[in-house]
């Protein structure tokens, strides 16, 4: 958990009952959050409020004049920026549900126990800080120009191997020679071919084709077209895609799937330039540049004799290889934004609040499916979500059985030397190493470490506590 100085912004406390503030503001300055402001009239908070920026607003619900629900429903409404904790007497179950469906991070009953006070705010100023922190990366990532901004406005990332990749496609965009984009399923191939196209300077358009499954005629029709009579059926002629994209690119997606006879063709239009449309016995030019991509390691396929080693060289003249998401990490809280404020526009709901295990929860997976997977977790979590916060249960529901993130340095973690040939661990052994590590991945966070190990985070804190009294007498601690 961040350090409470990392948040300057004040803590604004609004009750009608002036001891309630006092002992709240010096319980929360004696915890370290020494920021804090009081008002008694709750008419007095949206004008603070336009006038100063709040870290948290804490408000009871029962005031004179302006109620916390209405006011409730004003901040959110004004002010979506600031997290609101509703600290009431009013004990009622429905009260609850409709100020966390209107926007409250947290809802507490007075009397209010000290720690859970002082943790709701910390939790609340940490959720506040991460949103200032996207932001600023955002505008971070905009002042910096290191590239061509609109060229790559598609790709959300912060990453400098992304960014070196970006400075490579600026430096090769201009070239008329083909471009080989590899990388796993999801990674954003399509997209880096559509920003070569852009900062081509090209003047025709840009024409996708995904060639997996075409067998050698379909293929051959698609890109090169046919002249009338050509076949039977082809009762008009047809231009191919490469005369479509005529001056700008042909992007052709899945290359490693492309069959050996079509693998001839297309080494033939890079070698020469031209090509025949079927029925016709006069040579065409292209004009047009070609982008392959495949999630396929193609130097292998060489070795395995499915792919041409001719072919190969030819187009890798120019090679982007691109990396999985789950070897840059950095860029998930980004991606989680972006994603989160898409899937809300598309679904024509409020953006829902990502909470603070949720970026943790994701940093422990490997995303197979990159970035692509994490939007379809995004839409299918949105098109669920009722209220505010962000439930977590699609997500781990979606992670499943797939693969959690190992460390790649060490794969088998805190379980190296638990297995020998001697003997097998014990049960304790074996619970203690698999707790050790669900808590590495999770950064310490107790719920997302239940989550990965099936138990309820009650179950959990059990083995913990069990765990600690076994070790009192040694001073070890898990």
């Amino acid at each position: 958990m961040a350090h409470i100085t990392s948040h300057p912004l004040p803590v604004l406390l609004v009750d009608d009952e002036p001891p309630l503030l006092r002992s709240a503001s010096v319980l929360l300055r004696a915890s370290g959050i020494t920021d804090v402001l009081t008002l008694e009239d709750s008419r007095s908070v949206l004008p603070l409020l336009a006038e100063q920026p709040v870290g948290v607003l804490v408000l009871d619900l029962t005031m004179p004049h302006l109620s916390g629900q209405a006011l409730l429903e004003r901040v959110t409404a004004g002010f979506p920026d600031v997290p609101v904790i509703v600290m009431t007497a009013t004990n009622d179950l429905d009260i609850a549900v409709q100020c966390m469906r209107g926007g409250a991070t947290d809802y507490l009953v007075k009397p209010v126990e000290s720690n859970r006070l002082v943790s709701s705010v910390r939790r609340a100023l940490e959720i506040r800080a991460l949103r200032a922190e996207v932001l600023s990366l955002k505008d971070s990532l905009l002042a910096a120009k290191p590239h061509d901004q609109a060229a790559f406005a598609d790709i959300i990332t912060q990453s400098k191997v992304m960014a070196a990749i970006f400075r490579y496609v600026e430096a090769v965009a201009p070239s008329p020679q083909p471009v080989l984009v590899t990388g796993e399923t999801g990674t954003g191939k399509e997209l880096i071919a559509r920003a070569l196209h852009r900062l081509s300077g090209r003047n025709g358009e840009f024409i996708a084709v995904n060639v997996a499954g075409l067998d050698d005629s379909v293929f051959a029709d698609t890109l090169f077209g046919h002249a009338r009579g050509a076949y039977t059926g082809a009762d008009r002629a047809r231009d191919g895609l490469i005369a479509s994209a005529a001056d700008g690119t042909l992007f052709l997606d899945e290359i490693g799937d492309l069959s050996a006879p079509s693998q001839v063709k297309l080494l033939r239009l890079l070698q020469e330039g031209t090509y025949y449309p079927l029925g016709v016995d006069r040579p065409r030019q292209c004009r047009a540049r070609v982008v392959v991509a495949t999630n396929y390691d193609v130097a292998e396929r060489v070795k395995a004799g499915s792919f041409r080693k001719d072919l190969y060289y030819r187009l890798r003249t120019h090679h982007l290889h691109l990396t999985p998401l789950r070897q840059r990490l950095e860029d998930i809280p980004l991606l989680v934004n972006h994603l989160l404020e898409k899937a809300a526009h598309t679904l024509h709901k409020p953006p829902p609040t990502p909470p603070l295990e949720l970026y943790r929860l994701l940093k422990s997976y490997s995303f197979p499916g990159n970035v692509r997977e994490l939007e379809a977790m995004i839409f299918d979590a949105v098109a669920l979500h009722q209220g505010s916060a962000l439930s977590l249960q699609s997500f781990k529901a979606a992670m499943g059985a797939a693969p959690l993130l190992a460390e790649e340095t060490s794969p088998t973690a805190d379980f190296s030397g638990l297995l020998t040939v001697e003997r097998l661990p014990t049960l304790d052994e074996a619970e203690e190493a698999l707790v050790r590590e669900a808590l590495r991945r999770a950064d310490g966070n107790q719920g997302v470490a239940a989550g990965m190990l099936g138990l309820s985070r009650q179950a959990l804190n059990k083995r913990l506590s069990r765990r600690k009294e076994r070790d009192s007498a040694t001073g070890e601690d898990l």
